[in-house]
């Protein structure tokens, strides 16, 4: 009989990057449960690793589905929630319930379980237009206008930090926070610009590109593989109540991500500008020093990640 070294459970399990921790917990050989209702992934994402995992199928906001499935497991991975800028604006409702039944049902769940190890995902939402750049993880956390819809996203987050951190002192032995920053790569879904950019590379007609805002809106792009890397220097040294960004500290334009792009398909654009969405973040880039510490490095540069991607043929 297999002998295993820890047990997980991942909520989210299926989603984009739900799916590349999973692979990394089979890698590590641990016992491994996914539970998601798959409303944005699926299981055909785990070709080699289907027979190595559990998985149940439940709904994050059902409290007696997640107490059950935390049975028998010694860590949490909590994921499950619904990603994708368009759903900030189109359904808040639904991804405050999300934020509030799914935070609650965990961390009462782990309780109700002794399950003392517990990682949160947050987001570079909590702090939406930061003060500084390069951001840390000792940001003020803000919704800049209750009424914008868009911050039910970031909302939803901060709630999840504030419970983690004040529930993770009295409850837990290690409890820590990520924040991921705009993690990229094959199965991500097309609500976000990099898969949103290729599919439109590749019925692009004419030379006039539609890009949101002026183009001068900065991001900092990580690898989904470099981002699972992340997560491992947080697995293996990270501490109890602490707070890492995972991302990288290479700064683009949105407008140098539409020419890297064109290039990549050999197309020439002329850019066309529109305005940018209510509570768009201009400039976003993480600090990335704590996570070096504890041995993060950078393996994948953005032309390169990107080429891998239009290679792949995705987003077809």
């Amino acid at each position: 009989m297999k002998k295993y070294n820890k047990s997980f459970l991942v909520t989210g399990g299926t989603g984009f990057i739900g799916a590349g921790i999973t692979k990394l917990l089979i890698k590590k050989n641990f016992k491994v449960k996914i539970f998601d209702n798959n409303s944005r992934g699926h299981l055909n994402k785990f070709k080699l690793e289907r027979k190595r995992f559990k998985f149940i199928k439940g709904d994050i906001r059902n409290r007696k589905q997640v107490l059950r499935a935390c049975k028998n497991v010694d860590a949490v991975v909590h994921l499950a929630y619904v990603n994708g800028t368009k759903y900030f604006y189109k359904e808040p409702v639904k991804i405050l319930e999300i934020a509030v039944k799914g935070i609650l049902n965990v961390i009462e769940s782990c309780i109700e379980n002794n399950i003392k190890e517990l990682y949160l995902a947050s987001s570079s939402e909590v702090y939406q237009t930061p003060d500084k750049i390069p951001t840390d993880e000792y940001e003020m956390l803000k919704i800049p206008d209750i009424h914008n819809p868009r911050y039910s996203y970031g909302g939803g987050k901060i709630l999840t930090e504030l419970m983690g951190i004040n529930y993770g002192k009295k409850y837990f032995k290690k409890l820590i926070i990520f924040r991921p920053h705009n993690v990229y790569g094959s199965d991500m879904g097309n609500e976000h610009v990099i898969p949103e950019f290729i599919n439109r590379f590749r019925n692009l007609k004419g030379k006039k590109f539609k890009i949101q805002g002026n183009g001068d809106e900065t991001r900092s792009f990580i690898f989904i593989d470099d981002f699972v890397k992340g997560f491992e220097c947080i697995l293996k040294k990270g501490k109890h109540l602490e707070i890492y960004n995972i991302g990288t500290d290479e700064l683009v334009s949105i407008k140098q991500l539409a020419f890297k792009l064109a290039k990549i398909f050999k197309k020439k654009i002329v850019l066309k500008k529109t305005k940018l969405a209510r509570g768009g973040t201009k400039k976003r880039l993480p600090s990335i020093r704590k996570i070096k510490k504890i041995g993060f490095k950078q393996n994948v540069k953005l032309e390169e990640g990107l080429k891998s991607l239009v290679q792949q043929k995705l987003y077809d």
